[in-house]
């Protein structure tokens, strides 16, 4: 024999409000439905559901295990329901973002605690990559959304890419290196000293590069690589090397009093740090209210920023003339 579920679902309803009318009105159906339903079920068990001649509604002790089991599934079914409008409202979901290391680390895990400090049903995955393996994951489905660098030579029709800070590199150092303390900076002071070198396919390697060219220098003392944002703030913490690192990065530190930045003024990228993200993306309404999220914490951050950058007096970078490069 089967029992069709949604049978017992009314079964249950009618026992939880002691009417056929109650029940009705809390499953959104007409009376005659749920008489019909309770009538057919019975004609099936071959049993009475509930005592004859009693008000409110009194099961049997065989209608009563069969509620039991039927409100199990209205208890799902609700659930459910509340699930569905969660999802739809975006305050329940999962929300994959990648991102350029450094950025993902410095900033946007801290934006990410504070999301969820307001949004606790959305559950949030961070991983890492640079624009090739982050666009390739945005076209797979992995990701939902992507932080990244982009410049205008990377646009492509089927992604939006929504600028939220531009980009600005400073050179950085442990806080007591000679060069803080030094009023006139040249050439050789960036030469005579280690580096770090950026992490593998980060756009920092040709920000670098860069500067090189601009100031005529050929090559530099690269003496660590590879490391995560913390054990690059450390390493330089300890040594007298010096690396190349976003603004918005290098600010994270300031109140940490074990980095600083070397107020000497650098060749910059034509490029905006932002969210990309599929132009037609599946439906994630939690993706939508996280990437809301991220563009207000960003521009807080970038005025932020603005300040401290405005706020600091910067030397005009050490071009080399023709006879100095020849003397190097």
């Amino acid at each position: 024999m089967k029992i069709i579920e949604s049978h017992l679902v009314q079964l249950a309803a009618v026992i939880e409000t002691g009417g056929v009318t109650e029940a009705a009105a809390i499953l959104g159906m007409p009376q005659s439905s749920v008489s019909r339903t309770l009538s057919l079920l019975e004609k099936r068990i071959g049993e009475p559901l509930f005592v004859p001649g009693r008000r409110p509604l009194q099961p049997t002790p065989l209608g009563e295990q069969l509620g039991v089991q039927g409100r199990s599934i209205l208890v799902s079914s609700r659930k459910a329901m509340e699930i569905i409008r969660s999802f739809k409202s975006g305050s329940f979901g999962r929300v994959k973002v990648g991102g350029v290391p450094f950025f993902m680390d410095a900033v946007v895990a801290s934006m990410i605690g504070v999301f969820q400090r307001k949004e606790r049903g959305i559950m949030v995955e961070q991983s890492y990559g640079n624009y090739p393996d982050l666009s390739t994951q945005l076209d797979a489905g992995q990701i939902d959304l992507a932080i990244t660098p982009s410049g205008s030579n990377e646009s492509r029709a089927d992604y939006i890419f929504e600028a939220i800070l531009p980009a600005r590199n400073v050179l950085i150092c442990s806080a007591g290196h000679p060069m803080v303390r030094k009023r006139n900076l040249v050439t050789e002071d960036l030469l005579n000293y280690p580096w770090v070198a950026p992490l593998p396919g980060s756009p920092l390697i040709l920000d670098l590069q860069n500067i090189l060219v601009t100031l005529g220098i050929e090559e530099l003392a690269m003496r660590y690589a590879g490391g995560s944002l913390l054990s690059v703030v450390n390493y330089i913490i300890e040594t007298d090397a010096l690396a190349i690192l976003p603004l918005s990065v290098a600010f994270t530190y300031r109140g940490e009093s074990k980095i600083s930045i070397i107020p000497l003024q650098i060749p910059q990228p034509e490029r905006a740090l932002g969210i990309l993200s599929r132009r037609k993306p599946f439906s994630n309404p939690a993706a939508s209210k996280f990437a809301a999220h991220l563009k207000q914490e960003f521009g807080v951050l970038r005025r932020v920023v603005e300040k401290y950058d405005n706020s600091i007096k910067w030397v005009r970078g050490p071009f080399l003339s023709d006879s100095e490069r020849r003397n190097l």
